[in-house]
C-alpha cells in the first residue's frame, strides 16, 4: 500500500460514511476537500480534521446542481492544486413500496443518487484526464445486486451506479481508476428519509445489525492507498452477522 499524499474530494461529507471518509483519509495524511449542504456540519468537522493545518476545505454542495459540482471541483482545485479522487458518495434512500407513487421521492433518488454521480463524474473527468491520471469512488449499495419490497427505486438507482462505474472503467482503463464500494447495513442517517410508515418499520428491523460508517471508510481507503497500477473496481462490504 502506498501513502502518497493525494487531493481527495468527498460529497454528502457532512455525515456517516462521508464524514467517516473523510476523518480516515485526513489521518493518512491526504488533502481533503468536503461537499455536502450542511456547512454548519462541514466547518465543525474541517476544523476538527485539520488539526491546525491546512489540509481540509469544504464548499456547500449540491450534487443534484451540475453547475454546484463544477464550482465545488474548481474550488478544490484552486485550493489544493490538483484533483486527485472524488469519491461519489451523497445518497438518499426514501424507501417505500410502488404502489404508494411516491413520484416525489423517486425523482428524488434519481437525482441525488444517478445524477449526482453523473454530475461527479462530468466535473472530475476532464481535470483527471488533464493530470494524466485520478481515481473515481462511487458509493453504490448492497442494492445494486439484489431487489427487496419497498426498495424497488432505491436498488434501480444503485444498479445504475454499478453499471456506470463498469462502463466507466472499461472507458477508462489505464487512465483513470475506477471503484465502486457497495455497503450493507451501516450506521448512518440515510433511513431518517423514510417516510412510509411500513418501509420505515421494515427498516428498523433490518438495520438491527450494522457496521459503522468507519468500515467502509477502510474500504475506500484500501483502495485509495493500492499502488497506481492496482485498480480496485468492486468492493462489497457486509456486517459478518447479517446474511443479507
Amino acid at each position: 500500500m502506498t501513502r502518497t499524499e493525494k487531493v481527495v474530494l468527498i460529497t454528502g461529507a457532512s455525515s456517516g460514511i462521508g464524514e467517516a471518509t473523510a476523518r480516515r483519509l485526513a489521518a493518512d495524511g491526504h488533502r481533503v476537500f468536503l461537499g455536502a449542504r450542511r456547512t454548519d456540519r462541514l466547518a465543525a468537522l474541517a476544523a476538527e480534521v485539520a488539526d491546525g493545518g491546512d489540509r481540509v476545505g469544504f464548499q456547500r454542495l449540491d450534487v443534484t446542481d451540475a453547475a454546484d459540482v463544477r464550482k465545488f471541483v474548481t474550488a478544490a482545485r484552486e485550493r489544493f492544486g490538483r484533483v486527485d479522487v472524488m469519491v461519489n458518495n451523497a445518497g438518499v434512500m426514501p424507501l417505500s413500496p410502488l404502489a404508494e407513487l411516491k413520484v416525489h421521492e423517486w425523482d428524488r433518488m434519481i437525482d441525488v443518487n444517478v445524477r449526482g454521480v453523473l454530475y461527479g463524474i462530468a466535473a472530475v473527468l476532464p481535470v483527471m484526464r488533464e493530470q494524466g491520471g485520478g481515481h473515481i469512488v462511487n458509493i453504490a449499495s448492497v442494492g445494486a445486486y439484489e431487489v427487496v419490497p419497498t426498495a424497488a427505486v432505491y436498488c434501480a438507482t444503485k444498479y445504475a451506479v454499478r453499471a456506470l462505474s463498469e462502463g466507466l472503467r472499461q472507458e477508462s482503463a489505464g487512465d483513470v481508476r475506477v471503484t465502486v464500494v457497495s455497503p450493507g447495513v451501516t450506521e448512518s442517517e440515510l433511513a431518517d428519509s423514510i417516510s412510509d410508515p411500513r418501509a420505515r418499520e421494515d427498516m428498523k428491523s433490518y438495520r438491527s445489525v450494522a457496521i459503522p460508517a468507519s468500515a467502509i471508510a477502510d474500504a475506500i481507503a484500501f483502495a485509495v492507498h493500492s499502488p497506481a497500477e492496482v485498480d480496485v473496481n468492486e468492493l462489497v462490504v457486509r456486517p459478518a452477522a447479517s446474511a443479507q
